[in-house]
């Protein structure tokens, strides 16, 4: 299953900007492994002083924007596993800036941040490999719009390119 396969009913065209950072024809699961170390070599490779630097004064830092990379991808990660199961719940959306004071992000080490990170990476991998293509393409409902189980994930993938660079641009 690769990203030509999507369609645009499967997701909210606000996701369209994640979507299309995702290289054509890429597998959805090599691209989870794709991701895992492409990730996990780019916040390695941040100087300790950068990693609490923010551009501006109400913009996130370094540490900031990794969590909230994270905690996205553990939300992702279940709508992806509710759709999957067939759930016709509709799921709550979520405000990503209520979640990174509680985090306490800069307060974490790097090496902690990324242990989470490839934990709930490698727990995706395995979800995403454990469903069928029937499954994957059920859409189900999140944030008042149709979202496929599929989509849920190539989301993430998108998601993590496009805040790469933005620190790429903005922070580094």
């Amino acid at each position: 299953m690769t990203t030509n396969d999507l369609n645009t009913l499967e997701y909210n065209p606000f996701y369209s900007t994640y979507i299309d950072m995702i290289p054509k024809g890429l597998e959805l699961v090599d691209g989870f492994y794709l991701g895992l170390i492409q990730v996990t070599d780019f916040f390695k490779s941040i100087s300790n002083d950068k990693l609490t630097f923010k551009y501006a004064e109400d913009k996130w830092t370094v540490k900031e924007v990794f969590q909230h990379i994270i905690d996205t991808e553990h939300i992702f990660m279940y709508r992806c596993l509710r759709i999957a199961r067939h759930d016709q719940t509709p799921l709550a959306g979520f405000d990503q800036n209520d979640y990174i004071l509680p985090s306490q992000a800069n307060n974490k080490s790097i090496e902690l941040l990324l242990e989470e990170y490839q934990a709930v990476r490698q727990n995706f991998i395995v979800l995403l490999k454990s469903l069928s293509e029937t499954d994957l393409k059920f859409i189900g409902n999140a944030s008042g719009n149709g979202l496929s189980a599929r989509a849920a994930a190539f989301i993430i993938l998108g998601h993590e390119l496009w805040h790469i660079k933005i620190i790429k641009e903005r922070y580094l």
